[in-house]
């Protein structure tokens, strides 16, 4: 087992809506970028949403997704993991991130949505019971993993899902 540790938040101070995987790949760390796997669907997907294409530098990209108030992190914050897939994960290692202190200092952020479902079991699990009474106006939804190991899901039918944070974001811009 190798201890992994997560990235920093991609988060400018108005972000509205927050993307939560659970840990980057080991491509990823050796990139140091989230979702560094060229087969991960996140930034094509982030490109057809917002223009964040792949083919952008990778603080192009960063900027973009800041420019449009969306703010990407992961639910842990270190953990052993053997591999790259989440499955890998060793739960009695984990150690979260700081989401009070997040939603504290990014506190328009309204929605937060989920790559995937292991990001979301640990965050209900191991995060969600720890946070106060007052981050309850949070609205939560899970989106299908880019992951390539996805592969039940077109990156039609994934693009399509993904664009619920479009919506979201819309909504929240258009309420003030």
């Amino acid at each position: 087992m190798q201890e992994i540790s997560g990235f920093d938040p991609i988060a400018a101070p108005d972000a509205r809506v927050l993307i939560l995987g659970s840990m980057p790949s080991k491509v990823s760390k050796a990139r140091e970028q989230y979702y560094g796997h060229n087969k991960n669907a996140f930034w094509t997907i982030m490109g057809q949403l917002f223009g964040a294409e792949p083919e952008l530098c990778y603080g192009l990209r960063k900027g973009i997704l800041m420019t449009h108030r969306v703010a990407v992190w992961d639910v842990l914050k270190t953990c052993q993991r053997l591999g790259s897939l989440d499955a890998d994960i060793d739960l009695d290692s984990i150690i979260v991130n700081d989401f009070g202190d997040f939603f504290r200092r990014h506190n328009q952020v309204r929605h937060v949505f989920f790559n995937g479902m292991t990001a979301e079991k640990i965050y209900r699990k191991y995060i969600l019971p720890t946070l106060p009474e007052r981050f309850g106006y949070l609205v939560y939804h899970r989106l299908p993993s880019t992951s390539p190991t996805n592969a039940g899901l077109s990156l039609t039918q994934k693009t399509e899902a993904w664009l619920e944070i479009r919506h979201y974001l819309a909504e929240e811009l258009a309420e003030g």
